[in-house]
């Protein structure tokens, strides 16, 4: 059974190295099930010597774009070109345990699950633990995602059909998680592995750290996703109140 794991690199010169590893590190993975698709989305770093050690490996495929897509289109471009049962998102600055995607696909393959996410662990820019680990539920429905959006994009395994019904969108709101929305809301309830698997470093000028902003693209999620401006608004409020909690609960 084959699994596509997919990482968008834009500065990630740095970094790359070791989330491919990561990936190709994970246990009780057969040898040739596993596909490790970088992309470069014309990076003006040189994230092609970062990659050169692994360009004789059969089970990475490094691509280019041929003009700057966003991460977005990025990873659209990785749905359409893989060829594993499973999709696994991976960002070039994060890193997951070795045991990550055995663990999710055994839990995919027992409960029928339209998508699998994992806990995460936080870390500075240059990858010092901050101590903070950050859960998530074991389930989670389409009404829950709407108050707080509990599903790390670099945790996600998820089967290949489903994610090309959806693609990701809007990539100037919070275009993974109006995904997580889609696929909820038409095949039920995701589920989830409360063990940090993932890594995630934080980004100061990652678009969800400017909040003034991360707030007008979740209002813009929730009137992209039909709701009447009043509706939306008490969603952003229990967002807003939902994500100190998580942050800082």
């Amino acid at each position: 059974m084959l699994i596509s794991v997919i990482i968008p690199a834009y500065n990630a010169e740095k970094y790359i190295a070791n989330a491919v590893y990561s990936a190709l590190e994970q246990e009780d993975i057969g040898q040739g099930d596993l596909e490790v698709i970088v992309i470069n989305d014309c990076s003006p770093d040189d994230i092609d010597a970062a990659m050169a050690p692994f360009l004789n490996d059969p089970a990475v495929r490094y691509l280019k774009n041929d003009h700057n897509l966003g991460v977005a289109e990025t990873r659209n471009r990785g749905i359409r070109k893989a060829r594993g049962r499973y999709i696994a998102f991976l960002d070039a600055d994060d890193w997951w345990e070795p045991d990550k995607l055995n663990a999710q696909i055994r839990l995919l393959e027992e409960t029928g699950a339209p998508l699998c996410c994992c806990a995460r662990m936080l870390h500075t820019a240059d990858g010092t633990p901050t101590g903070r680990i950050i859960g998530v539920p074991e389930r989670i429905t389409y009404n829950d995602l709407l108050h707080t959006n509990t599903i790390p994009c670099g945790s996600v395994v998820m089967p290949t059909e489903i994610a090309r019904e959806f693609y990701m969108s809007h990539a100037e709101l919070h275009e993974d998680y109006i995904l997580w929305l889609q696929v909820l809301k038409k095949y039920g309830a995701a589920v989830g592995i409360n063990e940090p698997y993932l890594h995630c470093r934080l980004s100061a000028d990652g678009k969800s750290r400017n909040k003034l902003r991360s707030a007008r693209m979740q209002y813009g999620v929730y009137r992209h996703m039909g709701f009447g401006r009043l509706k939306s608004m008490r969603y952003l409020l229990s967002y807003a109140v939902n994500g100190v909690k998580k942050y800082y609960g």
